[in-house]
Parts: C-alpha cells; structure tokens; sequence
C-alpha cells in the first residue's frame, strides 16, 4: 500500500544537505512550504486614506516648484505604507494625483503599464489620446490605454488636478515595462475633438461598420454627467447589492466588459444613512470620493472620509461602507485588479460572517 514516507536523516545531516544546495541555487521547497502554501492570503499592503485636505496643498506646492519640462509627469504618489520601497498604492495598482497649471502641457508619452484619469478638478483642459482631444471636466474618466500615446494641457486659468490609475506595479512585477517618448513635445491633433465619445458614447448603440480589435475599450472618455444621472436614477427603486449599494462597472461597449484588461472601474451610490454589509475578495481596490462624507471599515480599521479623499483597500481584506449624511447620497470612484484576477481564475469572494465588522 503507497503511504507517506517517514524522514532518517538526522538534524546535521539535513543541516549539512542544505548548505550544499545554496551554492548551486537550490533549495528545498518543504523548508519554506509553510510560508508559500498558506491556507488564505494576506497581503503586505495596509487599508490607509489620504486626505484632500493635505493633498491639495502638497499637490500645488508641487507646481510652484517643478515644471513640467523637468518632470516627465508632475505627480504625487500615493504609497501604501506596508509596501515599504515600492511605487505601488495596492499590491498590483498605482494611483497619484497629477496636476497641470494654466498654459502648462505634459509632454506626449506611451507606456505598457495601462493608465486612466479621473477628474477633480478642472475649468477645461484635456488629454491627447492617439490624435483625439479629449475634455478634461470634473468626474470625467478619461482612459490611455496601454501603448497609446498621450499628453495633457492645460489651456484654462485654473488649475487642472487628476486622480492617476495605473497597472504598473503589476507590470513591472511581470517585468515587462517599455517606455517611449513621442518626438515633439505634443502630439498632433488628428482627430474630431473627443471622436471616441461620438463614436462609442451612447451607451447601447455603436457604430456596426466599425470594430474594436484592442483588448481595451474603444471610448477613451466617460462623462460624469452620464454617470452620475445613471446612479440617480436606479437609487430609488433598486436594491442594490449589500455589499456595494448601488454600483455600476464603466463598460467597454463593444464588448460589455471592463474597460481595459488589467483594470476595472467602478462608481457607486449609497443612500442617505446606508450601511453596506462586510466581504472581501481578492481583487484590491482604490477610491476617491467624488461627493459626500462617510465611513469605511478595513479589516476593523475605521476611515472617515469626506469629498475629494482617497483610499485603497487590500486584497482578501474585510470592508464595508457607510454613509453619515442622513439626508445626502455619497458618490465613490473605485479601480480595482478585478479583471486580472477573473482571467486568472483566482477571483473570490466571502462575506464576512456576522455580517458587520466590530472596529477596532
């Protein structure tokens, strides 16, 4: 009868085995099994919120400082404080807050690591994407796929400030980086102003002589107006999930679903004193919110949070929402590594057992 085997070697005689095997880069995987097969992932990134009220600030002393011509792109990092020596917000996400003054431009670039923009605050001002001007107004998201070129300017008197969203932790853990720099300093315009959003904006129609080869979205701009009036309109009759409230998922419209593959975004609506139940998944997520004032609960680590504020939510993380306000809704933007998990057959959810977080 096959059985597992019992070991006969002695402490120095595996002692001695072992440190024969390093200098051949070797080892001996039952030795750190333990630490690599674990029963659930926990993950070196920490729930952590980054106020606006301290961003802003730091944002525009930012551009009192460093111009454009000297920074490839005038951004503020916001780091997770357990992921210690990383550019990294989650464990596979990047987000920043990017800002551009009055008459500046951000010169024309392309990247692998994919990238979207959502809007704080602007008078106008746009992104370059391929030869397509797109307007930059608040709540927009505006999307540079991976390898597109892009720039951005700024032709109003105030400034323009954005939230960035990248896959380039991801990307670089997969080392697979490549950067290029367009040879002018901005790229032409070639395009109808904001074609993708006349070609591809309607939602439920699109154009059926045309087809979207890339495995991104074909609509690089995603009004807020839109959005927003869709989260109105559902929240008084629909349930919504427990879990999330009333949620929608930004859409590729040739194909119904996310928007790039290795990044999906979310906005969500929750109701005047609402109180989403707790789960968690293994997908991570990063936030701003766009309107409103409330609380996160991260694996029982409280976050008050109030217009304009950021935060991120590990993997595999229990979390849950609150709305404070008894007579306002609040409005969140949210990006996560969903798709990427999906492809991989590794995205799972769990509902937290006694269905709310004690705080800690």
């Amino acid at each position: 009868m096959v059985q597992p085997s019992k070991s006969t070697a002695t402490q120095d005689e595996l002692q001695s085995f072992y440190q024969d095997l390093a200098p051949n880069s070797l080892g001996a995987l039952w030795t750190v099994q333990e630490r690599t097969l674990v029963n659930e992932p926990k993950s070196k990134a920490v729930a952590h919120l980054w106020p606006w009220r301290e961003l802003r600030p730091r944002a525009m002393k930012a551009a009192e400082l460093v111009g454009t011509q000297d920074a490839e792109r005038r951004v503020l990092m916001l780091l997770n404080p357990g992921l210690e020596g990383r550019v990294a917000t989650t464990n596979s996400l990047f987000s920043g807050l990017q800002i551009v003054m009055p008459g500046e431009a951000a010169r024309a670039h392309r990247h692998t690591p994919a990238a979207l923009r959502f809007v704080i605050e602007s008078q106008g001002g746009y992104t370059t994407v391929e030869g397509d001007k797109v307007p930059m107004r608040p709540g927009d998201l505006v999307l540079t796929p991976n390898w597109t070129w892009h720039d951005h300017g700024n032709d109003t008197d105030e400034p323009m400030i954005w939230l960035d969203g990248l896959d380039l932790p991801l990307v670089n853990m997969l080392e697979a980086m490549f950067y290029e720099s367009y040879p002018e300093d901005v790229q032409p315009i070639t395009q109808p102003l904001d074609s993708t959003l006349g070609r591809y904006g309607s939602g439920v129609l699109t154009p059926a002589w045309q087809t979207s080869d890339g495995a991104h979205s074909p609509l690089m701009h995603y009004p807020w107006g839109k959005s927003k009036e869709a989260l109105l309109r559902l929240a008084p009759d629909a349930e919504g999930s427990p879990y999330d409230a009333i949620i929608l998922e930004y859409s590729n419209p040739a194909t119904g679903g996310s928007v790039m593959p290795t990044m999906a975004c979310h906005v969500q609506l929750l109701r005047p004193g609402e109180h989403t139940m707790a789960h968690r998944h293994t997908s991570s997520a990063i936030y701003h919110v766009v309107e409103g004032e409330g609380t996160s609960v991260v694996d029982g680590q409280r976050m008050d949070w109030e217009s304009k504020d950021v935060f991120c939510v590990p993997g595999w993380a229990y979390h849950e929402h609150i709305n404070r306000s008894s007579s306002e809704p609040a409005l969140l933007f949210s990006f996560s590594d969903i798709p990427v998990l999906r492809s991989l057959n590794l995205l799972r959810e769990q509902s937290h057992p006694q269905d709310y977080q004690p705080e800690g």
